[in-house]
């Protein structure tokens, strides 16, 4: 009896150490997505400049507003993937790629409406949706691989 308590002991601590892995390395695939998203939201303001007017760009607050819940729902479920499946890569992989071509659904149809924006502003949205999809799937999908070897 005593060894099945050691032998759980033992396990849960190694599932938390874990956890404690994948919650650093999700706080680091969130971080990423939004520096990556605010350097895109700068470099397009060099090369497209932003009309005023234009409120969805009018400052890095509302790149960071959106980057932030997005990454954290995909860490959340790249979480549950991992302990439900046994290809989360792929399914996760999958996922991201129809939730991005939902995303951009708007900044086509919607964002040509609003008052200021310009075809170079909607690339430079569209822009952003890729480099977050890209930094998130490529940072999470890469946990799974390093923890498989």
């Amino acid at each position: 009896m005593s060894s099945v308590t050691v032998a759980s002991k033992i396990g849960a601590k190694s599932r938390s150490v874990t956890r404690g892995r994948f919650a650093l390395f999700g706080l680091a695939t969130v971080v990423a997505a939004t520096v990556a998203n605010v350097l895109v939201y700068y470099l397009g303001a060099v090369i497209v400049g932003y009309d005023p007017l234009f409120v969805i760009l009018q400052n890095a607050g509302g790149t960071i507003f959106f980057t932030i819940p997005a990454a954290i729902g995909a860490v959340v479920l790249y979480a549950g993937l991992l302990r439900t499946t046994r290809r989360p890569e792929r399914i996760f992989t999958i996922i991201s790629a129809v939730v991005l071509a939902l995303s951009i659904v708007p900044d086509i149809t919607y964002i040509p409406t609003v008052e200021g924006s310009s075809n170079g502003q909607t690339a430079v949205l569209i822009l952003m949706h890729i480099v977050a999809a890209g930094v998130i799937v490529g940072m999470l999908t890469s946990y799974s691989r390093r923890r498989a070897s």
